[in-house]
């Protein structure tokens, strides 16, 4: 039902909770595939991939090429676009496949998005902050931080053209949905509060 791709750069680190919150994922069979779109990783990014069953796909620098081409090879309906420091919370399967259940009963699938809310894993009051201000982008232009993930069916990705070049092409692809993103309940936690 769903691929899960997630854009990795000497990830090694971050990587392990990332996918051990995606089994659940798995073993509901939500989680059809996870691939891992690497920009040349010299760490054991490819190591904790193949011991978690993942599609490790070498690719260039550029993030967007990268997440176009995992697009491509994905073998669910559904894609989840998710920050690999990004570690959803318990629960999570639920939400998501109420949301797809939803999406395609009503014909909305090429019609709605969806992004989890964020939480950063460190104290104090600047990591607070973060995450007003990303509830606050939210309401105001409708437009998640990449790390917030963001959940899109196949055929709406395809029709808007998917992930252009360059660096800011997560942020270009959120523009072209627009305020057509539901906030999902669930909130996905980023390691280190970055």
């Amino acid at each position: 039902m769903i691929s899960v791709i997630l854009p990795t750069r000497e990830s090694e680190r971050v990587l392990v909770p990332t996918l051990a919150a995606l089994v659940a994922g798995s073993a509901a069979g939500l989680v059809r595939d996870v691939l891992i779109a690497d920009a040349g990783s010299r760490d054991d990014t490819a190591k904790v991939a193949d011991a978690a069953g993942c599609v490790f796909l070498p690719g260039p620098a550029d993030l967007g090429a990268r997440l176009r081409a995992a697009a491509q090879v994905a073998r669910g309906n559904w894609l989840l676009f998710l920050d690999p420091a990004s570690v959803l919370e318990e629960g999570w399967t639920r939400e998501v496949r109420a949301f797809v259940d939803n999406a395609e009963r009503t014909g909305a699938v090429e019609r709605r998005a969806a992004t989890f809310r964020l939480r950063m894993a460190r104290f104090g009051v600047a990591p607070r902050l973060a995450e007003a201000a990303a509830a606050t982008r939210l309401v105001l232009i409708g437009r998640p931080r990449l790390e917030q993930g963001l959940l899109i069916a196949k055929r709406f990705y395809q029709a808007l053209g998917g992930h252009g070049e360059g660096a800011a092409a997560h942020r270009r692809l959120v523009g072209r949905i627009g305020r057509r993103i539901v906030v999902l309940r669930t909130r996905v936690t980023l390691a280190g509060g970055g």
